[in-house]
């Protein structure tokens, strides 16, 4: 009787449960130094940074929102945003959740580990929050430290969105917080990109690449002139749609879809690793991977969802070409002229002007008339017209535009001078260029030509 309950006992301790088992792992990826330093840098070069850049006199005026980084400090972490979904977040998923699995193929522990927790089952689901758990702390320590650098260096102040409305602080800090929270889905796809190679490629230094080498590519697709259901259906636009939230009303489509479509590539590319997972034989200690296999059981499974996503975008959504149509790039200029007019006539401490009085209207070709005016391209040329109250005639005045194919356009002022050339106006912060003389605008790929 004796000898039955000890061998019990010793079977219950031998038994991790799972809690236990992500512990064990959490605090094997913190005690390395790379993780150690990673988090380090996220909590603290964000700050840096955007407070640096924020005193100098040239901004990154190229990048979305760069060219307001002395009027508030909310700019700053939106900046840095752009500039993770692009390269830190791919970057940060391949050294945390492309070397979870590899790491133990390097070191040859994958015996001993069996042994302790005596289930893959419960070795797999601590090793994926393990890796989960650290990539949140860094997109914290991004968001915060950006955040706080902003704020400290230029102020609490009112935010430009990309249709030239001003968002309140209190708006602004809502909307920030929210971009922030919607790049977790496509860096969650990343990060589960980075088990599946970790776990199919072993040892293979192809595994702790594959996140950021898989964000290339779609950071490339996106970069071309795509149809505008292939570039939703990749989880990589997610990074990019959160734009939206930055206008009014609020371009919500493409957002959600991106959302939906990253969280799709994370399950399904979660559960790839998983069943790869199981089906391993941990009897062969030279296991170093196989490329075939990442071809056939990993890479065709996630090329068949971008097929069938791309079928059900252009089924449902009706979405065809490019989605940048002369009508929809021609409402956003007047809109975003519109507002920018108004900010533009308070700084100078002119009369007051609604936009409903302005009636702002633009008229934009292509290249020439024998080039349809649809698609991106930096050859776009609009006049805006606008009315002022007691004044029969109407103002004009011309935009050269740069639009990109995810529906981002430049607008650069081409006179007249005193409307959108380049001066400096007084403003709550200090002098600051004449707000219509170059400004952001974003067109929604999905919405229909006429609104």
């Amino acid at each position: 009787m004796t000898a039955t309950l000890t061998h019990d006992s010793a079977a219950e301790v031998r038994r991790v449960s799972v809690p236990r088992a992500y512990r064990f792992e959490l605090v094997k990826l913190v005690s390395q130094w790379r993780i150690r330093l990673l988090v380090l840098a996220c909590w603290i070069a964000p700050a840096l940074f955007v407070a640096a850049v924020s005193q100098q006199s040239t901004l990154p005026s190229d990048t979305l929102f760069g060219r307001w980084m002395h009027a508030t400090g909310w700019a700053g972490t939106l900046v840095m945003l752009g500039f993770a979904g692009t390269w830190a977040l791919p970057l940060l998923t391949s050294v945390v959740a492309g070397d979870v699995f590899a790491s133990e193929d390097r070191l040859g522990t994958w015996r001993h580990l069996l042994v302790a927790v005596r289930s893959p089952r419960r070795i797999f689901a601590a090793k994926a929050l393990a890796s989960l758990t650290v990539i949140l702390l860094l997109v914290a320590g991004l968001a915060t430290s950006s955040t706080a650098g902003g704020i400290a260096a230029v102020g609490n102040q009112p935010l430009a969105g990309l249709d030239g409305h001003l968002l309140s602080p209190a708006d602004a800090a809502g909307k920030v917080l929210l971009a922030w929270i919607c790049v977790l889905a496509p860096t969650l796809a990343l990060a589960a990109i980075g088990l599946l190679g970790s776990v199919t490629l072993g040892r293979s230094p192809m595994g702790l690449l594959l996140p950021a080498l898989v964000a290339l590519a779609m950071q490339l697709a996106q970069m071309m002139p795509l149809p505008v259901a292939v570039r939703l259906a990749l989880p990589s636009y997610a990074f990019i749609a959160w734009n939206g939230l930055f206008t009014s009303p609020l371009q919500l489509g493409p957002l959600l879809i991106g959302i939906v479509v990253s969280l799709l590539w994370a399950v399904t590319a979660t559960v790839l690793a998983y069943v790869l997972f199981l089906r391993r034989d941990f009897t062969n200690p030279t296991y170093d991977g196989s490329g075939r296999r990442a071809v056939t059981a990993a890479g065709l499974p996630l090329a068949g969802l971008v097929a069938v996503t791309v079928a059900v975008l252009a089924s449902a959504s009706g979405a065809s070409g490019s989605g940048i149509e002369q009508d929809k790039v021609q409402r956003s200029l007047a809109t975003a002229f519109a507002h920018l007019y108004r900010l533009q006539t308070e700084q100078l401490n002119r009369p007051a002007v609604t936009e409903a009085q302005l009636k702002a209207t633009a008229t934009c070709d292509k290249g020439s008339v024998k080039v349809a005016a649809e698609g991106p391209g930096n050859d776009w040329r609009c006049v805006v017209s606008w009315h002022l109250p007691g004044i029969e005639v109407a103002g004009t005045a011309i935009y050269q535009l740069d639009l990109t194919p995810d529906g981002r356009f430049m607008a650069d002022g081409d006179g007249p001078k005193e409307v959108n050339g380049y001066f400096l106006v007084r403003t709550p912060t200090g002098d600051a260029p004449n707000p219509l003389w170059q400004f952001d605008g974003n067109v929604d790929l999905l919405a229909t030509p006429k609104g």
